[in-house]
């Protein structure tokens, strides 16, 4: 796999790290490349858990309540990578920068897929960062950034973490719940791009073009809501603690869920999206994530 680097990378971590890379890395490191890329005139920013992580640090308590680990590629290791999304236009110039930082550039097997995302590995090797452009395609269901990322900094806006998280229908993961309680209960929910808020027009507004997007979102904050309301029986399936979710916490995150249900509910329906319900799940309605468009021979 070596000549599928630009340059060779050894892992190095330090001794007093015992063997995985911690978090408080991965949110530095995070961190610091964006604000790097501002001085560049560039645009990234940061998606998935690290985002959730940076705008939830006021409710760490319950982050640890749920016990979120994830499932990186060292056990006992919260992350295994860095996502960022950026603007297409300025894609040779991100290269040019990550070679700067001295990161190694992965190169791709299919021109088509290295347009739409690059991978770069770590100087030493701590993880790999992984550039996605304009929009996610490495997803159930696309989401678009572009005209968003302007929006929060250093990360996506956490109305657009939501929509990352919620449209997963092949592999919603414990990480993934744990992610999406957290992120639900650090934010509230409401109308406009406020931020810090989790903007429920924005969300039923796309649901509303796309049956697909719409039955898999709601499918899954159904599933949230069930699992919350239930925890005392589900919660060892994820293992969370149940004692650890108090009542309260329990009552707030469904309320949240619920009226995010009711905004998506009343939002008019596009015509074909109507014409789509009608064929329903009898044919399927999310793209599958491993495709030559998305994984291009990058075997991440």
């Amino acid at each position: 796999m070596a000549w599928l680097v630009e340059k060779e990378i050894k892992r190095e971590l330090p001794k007093e790290w015992g063997g995985i890379v911690p978090t408080e890395i991965f949110l530095h490191e995070a961190q610091d490349i964006v604000e790097k890329a501002v001085k560049e005139c560039l645009t990234l920013r940061i998606l998935g858990g690290l985002a959730i992580a940076i705008h939830s640090q006021k409710h760490m308590d319950f982050a640890r309540k749920l016990g979120r680990t994830g499932t990186g590629m060292v056990k006992g290791q919260e992350y295994s990578d860095i996502d960022f999304i950026a603007y297409s236009g300025q894609r040779n110039r991100i290269k040019e920068f990550f070679e700067k930082l001295g990161y190694a550039k992965r190169r791709a097997t299919l021109s088509t897929a290295a347009s739409e995302r690059q991978i770069y590995y770590h100087p030493k090797g701590w993880f790999y960062i992984d550039i996605f452009f304009d929009k996610l395609l490495v997803a159930n269901h696309p989401i678009d950034f572009r005209e968003r990322l302007e929006l929060d900094y250093p990360t996506i806006t956490v109305t657009d973490m939501l929509l990352e998280k919620i449209q997963m229908w092949e592999a919603f993961s414990v990480k993934d719940l744990k992610d999406c309680l957290l992120l639900l209960k650090a934010h509230n929910v409401g109308e406009g791009n406020e931020k810090e808020q989790l903007d429920a027009a924005h969300i039923a507004k796309i649901l509303a073009q796309d049956w697909g997007f719409w039955y898999t979102a709601t499918a899954n904050l159904k599933k949230l809501g069930k699992f919350i309301s239930e925890i005392d029986a589900l919660g060892k399936e994820a293992e969370i603690s149940p004692q650890e979710i108090d009542k309260k916490d329990r009552e707030e995150i469904v309320q949240k869920i619920d009226s995010l249900l009711e905004r998506i509910e009343k939002e008019p329906k596009t015509f074909g999206w109507k014409m789509r319900a009608k064929i329903g799940t009898k044919k399927k309605w999310y793209n599958p994530v491993e495709r030559p468009e998305t994984v291009g021979g990058f075997g991440i």
